[in-house]
Parts: structure tokens; C-alpha cells; sequence
């Protein structure tokens, strides 16, 4: 029998290329110090982060050729998958991000197909990212109803409102998508609990906000500086892995905090310094909310 593990699924994976400037200036000539390229995609860094903390996972999604040297287990498609832009300078990020191929029907079916091999020995599934187009905006609450697994679901707009009708375990909007979904500022965690699922709101510096029927918790971590890009994925990677554990809400939330401030440490997103990790798992102070 196959092993279990958590499935991440990115429909709109990317080339990440990440420069590093010493300074960026608006309509000026930049010498890049420093150039990262990587597979990516919020599901892919998901599934780097949690492979590096060693936990089992298999990630999947929608990918060209070209893409798929690096992410052998994604679906083909015929259109160029897209690219994502990450420039560095002065320890903040400036991200430019292409929208992605136009998906066929027959190419969203290939993906639901593997889905449902995959998702049958997942003990936990996290749906990550934008949806291409030609995919259905009801695309991620049709996995969520096609899995047997609980589903984390990271997205935004449309795709978030009706995957949250379709009944996720839980949910991971930064502040922004979460204002969008509630439209307007939200206030936490009241707005979270009327939401009827768990909810794991990031709120960037200031840490992050975990609600469900059990309680509400915040937890802030030290200040850290670097690269936040991927902050938000370890996060939702700790989540998986800690809904596949079965650990306690606070718990949970403190260890995700520590772990996204421990990427911000690292170069690019899709990983996390382990030296900060271990050093800030033990300092976060999870408080009722």
C-alpha cells in the first residue's frame, strides 16, 4: 500500500526568477548581484518547505514541458507556463507576476483525473494559488468536493469565495485577500469566526491570526529582515503539518509564525533558515484573542 502523505496542487505553477539590487530605481539600469531561478508556484513552495522539514508530500498541478524537467509529477499542458519576477534591494521585495497559460478542458480534466488517484492516500491536501485561465473560477471548490482528505485552501478573489462555499478545513488569506473576501478591513477575529470554517489570517510583521470554533489565537513574531516572498508559504506549510499531526490549535499557530519568519530569512522563497527556525520556535507567544 502506498504511504501517506500531504498533496499540494499548484494550477498555476511558474519559472521564479529572483533578483537581487542594491538598490531599485524606477526607470533606472540595475546590475543583479545575485540571480535565483527556481520552479515555483505557491503549492510547489509549499511542498519545498514541507520536504525539507521531512515531511512526506507529492505535488502536483499544471505545467509545460519546459516546467516539468523540474516537476516531473505535474499534468502537461500545450501553452508556456508562466514566469514570476522577484526583485530584491534594500530587504523588500518587488514581484511581478504573469497571469499563466490559457488551460484547455481537456487539460483541467487530465488534472482532476490525477487528483483524485492522489488525493485517495493524502492525509491532507493544500490547494494553493492563483487559477490560469480557462480554468473554472469554481475550479478549487470542485477539488475540494472531489477530495476524501481535508483541504487547506490559499487563494484569492473568486476562486477563495466559492472554494470557502465548498467547505475547506481550513482557510490562509493574508490580510489583503481576506479584506477582498469580507470587502472591507476586517475586524479580527470576530470577521473570521462568521466565516464558518477555521481561519489562518497572516498579517505580515504583525504576525497571525488563527481562528476556529475552538478559540481564537494571535501570535506575533520577533522583527526579522529579508526576503518575505515566500513567508506566507511556509506558513500554510506548517499548517499541513500540523492538521496532519493532529496538533493543538496554538501550537499550531506558533509554529507557523516561527517558521514563516524563519523564510524571510532565506534567499527565495520555497525554503527557510533552519538555524532561525529552531531560534524563534521556542519564542513565540501565542495569546487569546
Amino acid at each position: 500500500m502506498a504511504a501517506r502523505m500531504i498533496l499540494t496542487v499548484t494550477p498555476n505553477a511558474a519559472l521564479d526568477v529572483t533578483y537581487r539590487v542594491d538598490t531599485l530605481r524606477r526607470g533606472g539600469t540595475h546590475r543583479v548581484g545575485d540571480v535565483h531561478t527556481r520552479a515555483g508556484g505557491k503549492g510547489v513552495n509549499v511542498a519545498d518547505v514541507l520536504t525539507q522539514l521531512g515531511e512526506p508530500v507529492q505535488a502536483t498541478g499544471l505545467a509545460d514541458d519546459v516546467l516539468r524537467t523540474r516537476l516531473p509529477g505535474f499534468v502537461p499542458i500545450a501553452g508556456p507556463s508562466r514566469r514570476t519576477v522577484t526583485v530584491v534591494s534594500d530587504e523588500e521585495a518587488t514581484l511581478f507576476n504573469e497571469p499563466g497559460p490559457q488551460i484547455s478542458a481537456w487539460e483541467w480534466a487530465a488534472l482532476l483525473t490525477e487528483f483524485d488517484l492522489l488525493a485517495a492516500r493524502a492525509d491532507v491536501v493544500v490547494l494553493c494559488g492563483s487559477l490560469p485561465p480557462g480554468v473554472p473560477v469554481d475550479g478549487y471548490a470542485q477539488l475540494i468536493r472531489r477530495s476524501p482528505a481535508p483541504v487547506i485552501l490559499d487563494t484569492d478573489g473568486e476562486p477563495l469565495r466559492q472554494g470557502l462555499a465548498a467547505g475547506p478545513a481550513l482557510i490562509k488569506p493574508n490580510l489583503d485577500e481576506l479584506t477582498r473576501l469580507l470587502g472591507r478591513k476586517p475586524d479580527l477575529p470576530a470577521d473570521c469566526a462568521q466565516l464558518g470554517v477555521p481561519v489562518a489570517a497572516t498579517l505580515g510583521a504583525k504576525g497571525a491570526c488563527l481562528s476556529t470554533s475552538d478559540g481564537a489565537w494571535l501570535a506575533c513574531p520577533p522583527a526579522v529582515t529579508g526576503n518575505a516572498t515566500g513567508a506566507g508559504d511556509a506558513f500554510t506549510a506548517a499548517l499541513a503539518r500540523g492538521l496532519r499531526l493532529g496538533t493543538p490549535w496554538p501550537d499550531l499557530l506558533a509554529d507557523a509564525v516561527a517558521l514563516s519568519a524563519a523564510a524571510v530569512c532565506a534567499p527565495v522563497a520555497g525554503t527557510f533558515d533552519d538555524p532561525t527556525y529552531r531560534r524563534l520556535a521556542g519564542l513565540i507567544t501565542v495569546r487569546e484573542a
